[in-house]
């Protein structure tokens, strides 16, 4: 009996390698994720700000990068630039117009380790009801245990966004066509 036990263990261990892969959920109760962007206003000055309210999680296996995962979904009426009329504008019908497209998500589609803690990580973005693959340069900024008895791994990335390949007006001028997307990603083990 024990033979095959010991025959139907290692057999299945072959079929189905081990996993190391862990689930975590984004920190955004305890603020330690932030999603900013840029976009220069006139091109005479960076505008900027961030999405206060989002959330998600990831599947991070560091022996297995490519099987990891990340999604997140983020309600686009927290969009804050510090100042409540611009921010009144940018919600309405010209950019985010937030009455019809209330959330923007990311659901990763790959992830590609490109060493010394660097990643491609690409997938779909869906804002302003339209779905474009982008890629997002991420690196690995740490993980381990944290002051409260979890575990936590933290990433950080960048990516540029087109407007108008989001069905966005450009009324910013011809330097204004693009906005940079700065990802801070604190994740506590579950």
């Amino acid at each position: 009996m024990k033979k095959v036990l010991l025959t139907a263990l290692i057999a299945g261990s072959m079929i189905a390698p081990l996993s190391n892969a862990a689930d975590y959920v984004i920190d955004t109760k305890g603020a330690h994720a932030f999603i900013n962007f840029k976009i220069k206003h006139l091109g005479y000055s960076w505008l900027t700000g961030r999405f206060d309210k989002f959330t998600g999680g990831f599947s991070y296996d560091a022996s297995n990068l490519a099987a990891s995962t990340v999604n997140v979904k983020v309600d686009t009426s927290s969009f804050n630039s510090n100042h409540a009329e611009r921010d009144k504008h940018i919600r309405g019908k010209g950019f985010l117009n937030v009455g019809e497209f209330s959330t923007a998500t990311f659901e990763s589609t790959s992830f590609k380790d490109l060493g010394n803690d660097k990643i491609e990580l690409k997938g779909d973005l869906t804002l302003h009801g339209v779905t474009k693959e982008i890629t997002i340069d991420a690196e690995k900024i740490g993980e381990g245990k944290d002051p409260w008895g979890g575990y936590r791994a933290g990433f950080s990335g960048t990516t540029k966004i087109g407007l108008k390949e989001f069905g966005m007006q450009e009324r910013l001028g011809p330097a204004s066509t693009h906005v940079e997307l700065e990802l801070h990603i604190e994740g506590i083990r579950q």
